[in-house]
């Protein structure tokens, strides 16, 4: 098994595609390699299948037109919560103080629903974790990778030649090419932004 982010991103785009047969309505997942590294309190930190259904109930409520979340989306509300439980994720009886219901954890049902999907994921993110920890000592990141971060919300607009854009932190874009689901090309920084940063 290859362990170059490129193996990871397909990995998590098959996940969603998992997910997505048993909803339909929940959009395309853009940008896959945009959750390598990303992390957030709220939504949490450690990629794993858990956190991809949660994204998945955000992706769920924004097809929807649902707010789901308050205060920056730091705080996951009731709303959030009536999603979570339909794609099979269980909460604790009363809200976290700053983020409200985001703490979720799988159920036995999705569990079991999702065993293949998440030991092929749980396979990848080994191995990803094994390549990349291979080269921290050897290679220089800046303080967002030291702490454990993506850099926050410091996202600069990445564009395809065909007219898509995403908002990506520089870091996880320049870890491997982020390939546009309508024509096959990367995603880059236009120069104009590049040469600001």
């Amino acid at each position: 098994m290859s362990t170059t982010p490129p193996v990871l991103a397909a990995e998590l785009a098959q996940a969603w595609s998992d997910i997505q047969r048993n909803h339909p309505e929940l959009p395309d997942l853009a940008a896959p390699e945009s959750l390598i590294g990303e992390s957030s309190s709220a939504c949490g930190a450690e990629l794993s299948f858990e956190r991809l259904l949660h994204e998945a109930v955000h992706g769920i409520a924004a097809a929807r037109g649902v707010r789901d979340t308050s205060r920056a989306g730091r705080y996951h509300n009731r709303r959030f919560l009536a999603i979570a439980e339909e794609l099979g994720l269980d909460h604790p009886e009363e809200p976290h103080a700053s983020s409200g219901f985001s703490l979720v954890t799988l159920n036995a049902e999705a569990r079991r629903r999702y065993r293949p999907t998440i030991e092929r994921l749980q396979r990848a993110l080994k191995a990803h974790m094994v390549a990349t920890a291979a080269d921290t000592k050897r290679s220089f990141r800046g303080p967002a990778a030291r702490h454990g971060s993506s850099g926050g919300g410091v996202r600069v607009k990445a564009v395809c030649d065909c007219g898509r854009n995403v908002r990506v932190v520089p870091s996880v874009l320049a870890q491997a090419p982020i390939v546009c689901g309508g024509c096959g090309k990367p995603f880059r920084i236009p120069e104009t932004v590049g040469a600001a940063s």
